[in-house]
Parts: C-alpha cells; structure tokens; sequence
C-alpha cells in the first residue's frame, strides 16, 4: 500500500515538472534574424527566425535572364556558320576572282573583327544563302552567296555569287563560271551529319 502511494507521488512530481518544462519551452521568444552589417553569427540557435525574403522579385531579374539565353543562341548560331566550309571556300574563291581583287585589293578579309553571318545555311536541306561584309586594301563590299541542290543526291549549283558596294552597285562575279561547279557537295558539320544518318534510319525502318 505505501508502495503504491510513493508511486503515485512520483509519477505526479514528473508530469508536473515535464509541464513546467513544455512551458518554458513554449513561452521562449525567437530570437530576431539577423540584418545587414551585423556581423558574422558566432553561434548557432535552434530559434533563431529566419530572414525575410519578400524583397527578392524574379520580375526585375528575369527579363535579363532571357536576354542572356538570347544573346548567348544568336552568338553560337552566328560561330556555327562562321566555322563552316562555305564560308572559308567562298572566302578563299573571293581572294583569287580576278573582279573581286580588282575591286577590293590585297588582303581580303572579313571586315569587323566579329563578323556578322547573315541569311540561311542548311545543306541537310540543299539550301545555301548567306551574305557578310568584307574588306580589301581598296574598297569595301557585302558578298552574297546563293547555292541550291535540285536533288538530295545532286551537286550544288550556284545562283548568285557578287560584291554589292556601298552605294547599292552589284559587282556580278560568277560571269557566266560556276567556281564552286566542280565541288559535289560541301562537307557537312557533325550535327548536320547526324540528321542526315537518323533519316537513313529511319528509311529503313
């Protein structure tokens, strides 16, 4: 009997002090977050409020995201054709026509330090037109080249290929001579190698 009656009492001065703790627990404060300038945190509190984030807008930095994302596709498409074949062989047809030497004079070159590739290049699809701005020892021009393939497995054949000067004169460099006839077809890039493989697969399937 007096066993139970100690029991009891026990139990009684536990609950009574595990309260006491939950309310001590609970009538804490949290401690403020911490603004800027003071200083680093020395320590590190359970109950410590987090900062505020309601002065963070996605409205004033997102425009500027999408700009870069622009910016950075017109800037690898632009070196894309910059590294291509056409380019580099109309570039070098350019230094050894007799008419463009004449017009331009030695050390023919694109003419800003990052040139500008301008219109369409898609072999896969036998379409070529594209046009840039060039610089001699003269003069300065903007070359144009047009180029089709009638047929998938047919060669290239140039429609025009000229200087236009500055004040809208075109200088006709093909003459009647396709330069670029004996080429059956300019090398592709890997990517335009790949389409061309996964359409033949997909033939065959």
């Amino acid at each position: 009997m007096w066993s139970r009656l100690m029991r009891r009492r026990a139990l009684l001065l536990l609950r009574n002090q595990s309260n006491s703790a939950r309310n001590q627990i609970q009538r804490r404060t949290l401690v403020a977050a911490p603004k800027p300038g003071d200083g680093p945190l020395m320590e590190r509190r359970p109950d410590r409020e987090l900062p505020s984030i309601n002065g963070f807008r996605w409205g004033r930095t997102f425009p500027i995201f999408l700009a870069i994302i622009a910016a950075s596709s017109v800037a690898i498409f632009n070196y894309q054709k910059l590294s291509s074949p056409v380019v580099a062989s109309t570039l070098y047809a350019l230094r050894t026509n007799q008419k463009a030497r004449e017009y331009l004079g030695d050390e023919i070159y694109f003419k800003h330090q990052i040139p500008w590739i301008a219109g369409e290049m898609n072999q896969l699809r036998g379409r070529i037109d594209i046009s840039f701005p060039v610089k001699g020892t003269r003069n300065t021009a903007v070359m144009r080249f047009t180029s089709f393939r009638p047929t998938p497995k047919g060669v290239f054949e140039t429609t025009e290929w000229s200087l236009e000067r500055p004040d809208g004169t075109k200088i006709d460099l093909l003459d009647g001579d396709d330069p670029f006839r004996a080429i059956a077809s300019y090398p592709m890039d890997e990517e335009e190698r790949e389409e061309t493989t996964r359409g033949f697969r997909q033939q065959l399937k």
